[in-house]
């Protein structure tokens, strides 16, 4: 189900979500879905070094990290998040198959996915917030 943009979505609205995405057209279509739910973007980074630096320094509440930005792995920038206690979820398209094994068992949202799949995920990673 679309939502338009000046419907937010409860619990989501002010969620400063980081969001690690390689391919411009993908970062765009999260980006758009964010804006729908009310969250704040944080990025986009499209590399695993500006990825990093907002890990480290950045205001976030929770991040959607592509797991293969750039022909790199992304679990650098998720162990970063994971040191600061900020809840994040993959974004692949093989699903937990794709994920390192000391990440099994984060969220994964399955590529490709829907506003609803985005949303479930949101709403876990926000009820996990410090």
């Amino acid at each position: 189900m679309d939502r338009h943009d000046t419907e937010q979505i409860d619990g989501l609205k002010g969620l400063k979500v980081l969001v690690v995405e390689d391919e411009m057209l993908v970062s765009m279509l999260v980006e758009d879905m964010l804006t729908d739910f009310g969250c704040a973007i944080v990025g986009p980074a499209p590399d695993i070094d500006q990825a990093l630096a907002l890990a480290g320094a950045g205001d976030i509440d929770a991040a959607i990290l592509d797991v293969n930005v750039g022909g790199r792995q992304i679990f650098p920038v998720a162990d970063a998040l994971k040191n600061r206690g900020v809840p994040f979820a993959f974004a692949s398209g093989y699903g937990e198959a794709g994920l390192a094994d000391d990440h099994k068992g984060a969220p994964v949202l399955q590529k490709p996915f829907r506003q609803a799949d985005l949303e479930r995920i949101l709403r876990e990673l926000a009820s996990r917030q410090g």
